[in-house]
C-alpha cells in the first residue's frame, strides 16, 4: 500500500478520535437551550459560560477534591506500581518455587471474583475502610493482576538472564539487582502501567461511592457525580415559586459536558510526557542480536 495512503488514513483516524473530545468542549461551552433544541455542534451556536460559572461557584469544594484526587493518584499509582512489581519479578524467575501455582493463583483473579457484597463486606468489616483515604486506594491495589501479569511478560522476555547471573557473581543481592538492573531496565513497561494505573485511580468513582459517605473525603469525580445528582434531583422535584424558577434554568447538559472536560484535562496534559516509553515499549524486542 502506498504511504501516502497509509498517512491519509492515519490522519482520518486520528481525527474520528479527535471529533467527540472536540464535540464534548464545544457542547460545555453551549447555551442549554441551544443544546436542547439544536443538539450538539462543533461550533456553538449560542456561547455560553454558564456552566463553568456553576462549577466556579462550588470552586473551594472542587479545589478540595482536586487535591484529594492528586494525592490518591500518586499514592495508589506508586504503591501499585510497587507491589506489582515485587510480585512480578520473582514469578519471572524459573528456578522460584512453587512459581507456577502463584502465577496461576494470580491469573484465576483475572477471571473470577467475589462480587461486590463479599467485597465490601471484607473491607468494611474485616478492615473498617469506611470513610477514610485509604478505601479509595487499597481496593485498587489488590485487584491489579493483569497488571502483574504483563510486568512479568515483560521480565521474562527483555531482561536479559546473563545480566542477572553476572550480578550474582560480583556479589549483588535481589533486591540490588531488582532495584538497580531490572527496574532500571523497565521504564517503559513500568510507565505504561503506571500511567494506566493513574487513569484508573483517577477516574474512579465507585470506591468513593460505596465506601465514602462524608463530603469532606469526596474525590474530583465523586463530587461531579454528586452535583449532577443534586442537579438531576433539582430538575425532576418541582419546589414550587422561585426555587422552581431557578433549578429550570441549571444548565443540566453543558454542565455534564464541563464536568467530563475538567475531569479529564489533568490526563490529557500528562500523556504526551509518557508516549515516548510506549514507543519504546512496542519496539523492544522487535530487533534479535
Amino acid at each position: 500500500m502506498n504511504q501516502s495512503v497509509v498517512h491519509i488514513l492515519l490522519i482520518l483516524l486520528s481525527a474520528a478520535c479527535l471529533f467527540p473530545f472536540l464535540l464534548l468542549v464545544a457542547a460545555s461551552f453551549t447555551d442549554e437551550a441551544s443544546i436542547v433544541k439544536d443538539g450538539y455542534n462543533l461550533i456553538p451556536p449560542q456561547f455560553s459560560m454558564a456552566a463553568y460559572t456553576y462549577l466556579w461557584d462550588q470552586a473551594a469544594a472542587m479545589t478540595h477534591a482536586y487535591g484529594i484526587t492528586i494525592m490518591i493518584t500518586v499514592v495508589g499509582t506508586f504503591s501499585g506500581l510497587l507491589i506489582s512489581s515485587l510480585l512480578a519479578y520473582p514469578l519471572s524467575r524459573r528456578d522460584m518455587p512453587l512459581g507456577g501455582i502463584i502465577a496461576f493463583i494470580v491469573f484465576f483473579t483475572l477471571l473470577f471474583n467475589g462480587g461486590l457484597v463479599p467485597s465490601y463486606l471484607v473491607y468494611t468489616e474485616l478492615f473498617h475502610m469506611k470513610n477514610i483515604l485509604l478505601a479509595l486506594i487499597v481496593p485498587g491495589l489488590l485487584t491489579n493482576g493483569f497488571y502483574i501479569m504483563l510486568i512479568r511478560s515483560f521480565f521474562m522476555t527483555s531482561i536479559p538472564v546473563p545480566i542477572i547471573e553476572s550480578a550474582y557473581i560480583d556479589g549483588a543481592g535481589e533486591f540490588k539487582i531488582f532495584y538497580r538492573i531490572v527496574l532500571s531496565l523497565s521504564l517503559p513497561i513500568l510507565a505504561t502501567i503506571g500511567l494506566m494505573l493513574a487513569i484508573s485511580y483517577w477516574n474512579d468513582w465507585f470506591n468513593g461511592l460505596i465506601y465514602i459517605t462524608e463530603p469532606k473525603l469526596y474525590s474530583i469525580q465523586n463530587l461531579l457525580n454528586r452535583m449532577l445528582s443534586n442537579i438531576q434531583f433539582l430538575q425532576q422535584n418541582n419546589l414550587g415559586g422561585k426555587a422552581s424558577e431557578a433549578t429550570a434554568t441549571l444548565p443540566m447538559n453543558s454542565v455534564r459536558m464541563a464536568m467530563a472536560v475538567i475531569g479529564i484535562l489533568p490526563i490529557i496534559c500528562i500523556y504526551p510526557f509518557f508516549q515516548r516509553y510506549f514507543v519504546k515499549g512496542l519496539t523492544i524486542g522487535a530487533v534479535k542480536g
